[in-house]
C-alpha cells in the first residue's frame, strides 16, 4: 500500500489540482507531506515495532494508513488533502519497516532470503503497477478512487496479520 501510493498519486495530480483548484505549490505538498513524514519517521516506526511488537505496530500503521487514505479520498480542499497525506506518511512509516521485520522474524534462515526476495519483488511490481492502475481509476471513476483502493487492501492485510502473523519483538 505504501509503495503503490507513492506512484499512483502522481498520476492523479492533474485531476486533483483541477478539482480542488490547487496551485502548483499545493500539489507539491500533496506529494511532499507523504514523503517527508514517511522518510522522517521510518526509523522510529522500526524502533516502535522492536519495542512494542512488530505485528502490533504494523497493524496500527496499516489502520492509520487506511483511515488517512479514506480522509484523502473525502478531502474537500487541498489543505485537508495535504494534512491527510501527512497522516498517510505516518502510517507508512509504521507499516513499512514492520513488514520487513515480520518477514525476518517469521521465516527460518534458509527460507528468509526467498521471503525477502518475494517482498522486494512485490514492492517493485506495486511501484510499476501504480501509474497504470491510477490512470485507469482516474479515467473510469475519479482521482479520489486512487485513495479508496487502499481500503479493501488494508482490510485484507489486517485480517491476514491478525490471524496468521506471529507477534515478535526485540
Amino acid at each position: 500500500m505504501a509503495f503503490i501510493d507513492g506512484t499512483v498519486v502522481n498520476i492523479a495530480l492533474p485531476a486533483l489540482q483541477q478539482s480542488l483548484h490547487a496551485t502548483v505549490v499545493d500539489v507539491q505538498w500533496v506529494i511532499e507531506a507523504y514523503s517527508l513524514l514517511l522518510s522522517a519517521l521510518l526509523l522510529l516506526g522500526g524502533s516502535l515495532g522492536d519495542r512494542y511488537g512488530r505485528r502490533r505496530i504494523f497493524m496500527i500503521g496499516v489502520a492509520l494508513f487506511s483511515l488517512a487514505s479514506a480522509w484523502c479520498g473525502f478531502a474537500s480542499n487541498v489543505h485537508e488533502l495535504i494534512i491527510a497525506r501527512g497522516f498517510q506518511g505516518i502510517g507508512g512509516a509504521l507499516l513499512v519497516p514492520g513488514s520487513l521485520a515480520i518477514i525476518s522474524a517469521s521465516f527460518s534462515d534458509q527460507d528468509r532470503g526467498r521471503a525477502i526476495g518475494t517482498w522486494s519483488g512485490f514492492t517493485a511490481i506495486t511501484a510499476a503497477i501504480g501509474p497504470v492502475l491510477g490512470g485507469w481509476l482516474i479515467e473510469h471513476f475519479s482521482w479520489r478512487a486512487v485513495f479508496f483502493i487502499n481500503l479493501p487492501l488494508a482490510a485484507i492485510v489486517l485480517l491476514i496479520s491478525f490471524y496468521r502473523v506471529p507477534g515478535s519483538r526485540d
